[in-house]
């Protein structure tokens, strides 16, 4: 309200210093003039102009040829200038239930010019409605140069649409029946522990319209289910309704020039919550001082320690352990050394019950002894093939570590294999490796096995 009383009253001042500099003041110059001319009969002049109603009369005939001058644009108080309003929505008439438009635009940008007494009046009362106008038109595979129209609702203004006219292709609508699936969104914003079972749509088909050309690039129809939604706190199952739907094509980008009917579709989404618990397994890089060994590793305390891991449950059952690599090179000197270390969570798992641990080891001195290890695996054989030992029934193993750890240990426990990947029939002599999941033990094995691989 204050903008439009500060508006007027720049107007009415316009209107006041226009009048007194164009018409008073010249006014008053010729009344005095033609004084001076009359001065051989100064009293009827001043008894003609000193009369009470000759000035108002005056006043009144000077007053309404201004206004007729002003609203007849023959004068103009102020500059032209212009306005734009921009994105303003276009109304798109056609038949939607037979036809489908291509190249249409939704907003345009309104030129407006004139006084700017018009222009805010434009502004303020006018609907500015722009209308793309295709009723008369029918379907054709050649575009056509259509001109948009804008509802002038104040006279005295110029305007200019831009874009004032669209290439639109006006097409048959079709229709199809698709299957749909659904596809998971915000899946980093479920609760960590928990997974989601199933998900059961309340129609598996729905209707799709558009062009044929439209249709034929729908790979998949998906309903979008958001597991944002802040009332998934427990492991159980929810009734959703008004599952937004979208079509993708192949690329996984989403059409909007097609209609589906319905646009949304409910489902029953049920979560579960599968644990299981591991333990973390300590391995180690880089050698310690000449003469030392481990002879003890505790996790929070702990020489076997465990942790709970939450996921979907075919992956949880695939991860035996946890595994936490710490870098010993060079130690030994003092009796232990203590890591902090972060415990990760596997390829897969959602949530794990710990995060942080707190490792100690400790060290003593190394011992040694050997044993005969008479049972040789293989591994990574090419299929076809066949393999045998070539006259050799056993082959020596070194064992290093702490007399703790290693007097208890035999040939029993050295689980000693060959690697046989790239390998075709012939005669070799291949190297021998433990499989070691011990940190506090080293195996070492100088001995080759012969070996024959033949076909089977």
């Amino acid at each position: 309200m204050r903008r439009i009383l500060t508006s007027l009253m720049k107007l009415f001042k316009g209107i006041y210093k226009f009048i007194d500099k164009h018409l008073i003041t010249p006014f008053s110059r010729a009344i005095y003039y033609l004084m001076d001319k009359l001065r051989n009969n100064p009293i009827h002049v001043e008894k003609f102009l000193n009369h009470s109603q000759v000035l108002l009369y005056l006043s009144l005939i000077m007053a309404v040829i201004t206004f007729f001058l002003v609203d007849s644009q023959v004068i103009t108080l102020v500059e032209t200038e212009a306005e734009i309003l921009a994105n303003e929505p276009v109304t798109l008439l056609y038949n939607k239930e037979a036809y489908v438009v291509e190249g249409a635009v939704d907003t345009v940008d309104i030129i407006l010019t004139g006084r700017k007494s018009a222009l805010y009046l434009a502004k303020q009362l006018g609907e500015h409605e722009v209308v793309l106008d295709l009723t008369d038109y029918e379907p054709s595979d050649t575009p056509r140069k259509v001109a948009l129209t804008y509802n002038q609702t104040v006279d005295n203004i110029s305007y200019k649409l831009d874009p004032g006219y669209v290439s639109v292709v006006i097409k048959k609508k079709v229709s199809e029946t698709r299957s749909i699936s659904y596809d998971l969104l915000n899946e980093d914003k479920l609760n960590e522990k928990f997974s989601v079972e199933n998900v059961v749509l309340d129609k598996s088909e729905v209707v799709v319209k558009g062009s044929e050309d439209a249709l034929k690039k729908i790979a998949t129809i998906k309903a979008i289910v958001d597991l944002a939604n802040p009332k998934f706190t427990d492991a159980i199952s929810y009734e959703i309704d008004n599952l937004p739907l979208v079509a993708y094509d192949e690329n996984g980008q989403a059409l909007d020039n097609v209609e589906i009917v319905p646009a949304t579709v409910g489902a029953n989404i049920t979560f579960s919550t599968y644990k299981a618990t591991v333990p973390i397994t300590v391995s180690t890089t880089g050698n310690l001082i000449a003469g030392k060994a481990i002879s003890s590793i505790t996790i929070n305390g702990k020489a076997n320690y465990t942790v709970d891991i939450y996921g979907d449950k075919e992956v949880i059952e695939n991860i035996s352990s946890v595994p936490i690599s710490i870098d010993i090179n060079n130690k030994g000197e003092n009796g232990a050394e203590t890591y902090k270390m972060n415990i990760a969570k596997p390829n897969g798992v959602r949530s794990i019950s710990e995060t942080d641990a707190r490792i100690v080891i400790s060290f003593g001195d190394e011992k040694q002894k050997t044993v005969d290890v008479n049972h040789i695996t293989y591994r990574n054989l090419a299929k076809g093939l066949k393999v045998n030992l070539e006259g050799q029934d056993s082959v020596p193993v070194q064992i290093k570590g702490v007399s703790s750890v290693i007097d208890p240990l035999t040939a029993e426990n050295v689980e000693a294999y060959i690697d046989l990947a790239d390998y075709k029939a012939g005669s070799y002599e291949v190297d021998v490796h433990i499989d070691s999941p011990d940190p506090k033990v080293n195996y070492l094995v100088t001995s080759k096995v012969k070996i024959i691989i033949s076909a089977e």
